[in-house]
């Protein structure tokens, strides 16, 4: 059985792991993408970037001022036991966000949309979102928090068959360009799409792609991958870079994720995890042992499946 406080505990830590703590992954990709751009201002801002990085990393401060909206995403292993139910792990993740942003510290961004209370602690109606995915065979819990922005950096489209994958990616260079030329997302980004289902699948596909694949993967399905590499090839094409700067630099990875869907359409959600790229996991075992990692390793062939089983 996995106790309630252990599952409180490894939250607190992942919050503050999230917030400070810039995943190696996406700093190789950063890395990369500063060796590839020509144009001396973004290069300089990418090389400001990762100065700034280590700095927050040697002093244990949030390094973006703005901790965005932390998040959870909760894969449960089919045979795990959890004290007191999901309705006590639920608890246990809120008394951490609530604890990390006085102690982190996080900034408290969650307030009621209509009169602007803010309880300080950046929990509330639905605050923080829990996603939870399963997987058989298992008695573990993973836990991830993402802290991500919540303004802008994410937008929709109904597209139809015979847009094809043309009209994919006229919506995905509309979309960069004007995250770029309005400042609606930090750059560089990694770019998450969902292509299917319905709406609101195929926008939560693509918060998930953006936030939850690490920089380097590939989606399995050979057409997906292809077009993921066409997409970050294309998007780093437009001319704009590292914080809406002349440049190279605006993609660092872009991850499709994708859903079966109406027959007559083809929606899209297109999410940008801008340069404040934080998310931290942990695998909590039924024997109490907890593995910190930065793959969130979320999208498992169960995760994915298309069959009957």
């Amino acid at each position: 059985m996995i106790a309630s406080k252990l599952i409180e505990d490894t939250a607190r830590e992942l919050m503050a792991r999230a917030a400070i703590d810039i995943p190696a992954d996406y700093r190789a990709g950063v890395a990369a993408a500063r060796e590839r751009e020509q144009n001396r201002l973004a290069r300089f801002v990418l090389t400001e970037m990762e100065r700034n990085w280590d700095i927050a990393t040697a002093e244990r401060r949030p390094m973006c001022a703005d901790t965005g909206l932390p998040r959870y995403y909760v894969r449960a292993g089919n045979e795990a036991v959890v004290e007191g139910g999901f309705v006590a792990l639920e608890r246990a993740l809120r008394r951490a966000t609530a604890d990390a942003t006085a102690t982190v510290p996080l900034r408290p961004n969650r307030v009621h949309p209509l009169t602007r209370a803010d309880h300080n602690n950046n929990v509330g109606a639905h605050a923080p979102e829990v996603t939870y995915a399963f997987e058989p065979d298992a008695d573990w819990i993973d836990v991830t928090t993402v802290h991500k922005g919540g303004l802008f950096g994410s937008d929709y489209r109904m597209l139809f068959p015979a847009d094809g994958i043309g009209g994919i990616k006229r919506f995905f260079v509309d979309t960069l360009v004007q995250f770029g030329k309005r400042g609606l997302a930090c750059q560089p980004a990694i770019m998450g799409l969902g292509l299917g289902g319905a709406k609101d699948t195929c926008v939560r596909l693509g918060k998930e792609a953006a936030c939850l694949r690490t920089v380097g993967s590939r989606h399995p399905d050979p057409a997906t991958a292809q077009l993921e590499a066409e997409l970050t090839a294309l998007g780093n094409y437009v001319g704009i870079g590292a914080m809406g700067f002349a440049g190279t630099s605006l993609v660092v990875a872009t991850h499709v994720e994708i859903a079966f869907t109406h027959t007559g359409g083809m929606p899209v959600g297109i999410h940008a995890f801008c340069l404040s790229s934080r998310r931290a996991t942990a695998r909590i075992h039924a024997d109490g042992r907890v593995e910190f990692r930065s793959d969130p390793q979320w999208f498992t062939d169960y995760y994915r499946r298309e069959g009957i089983e």
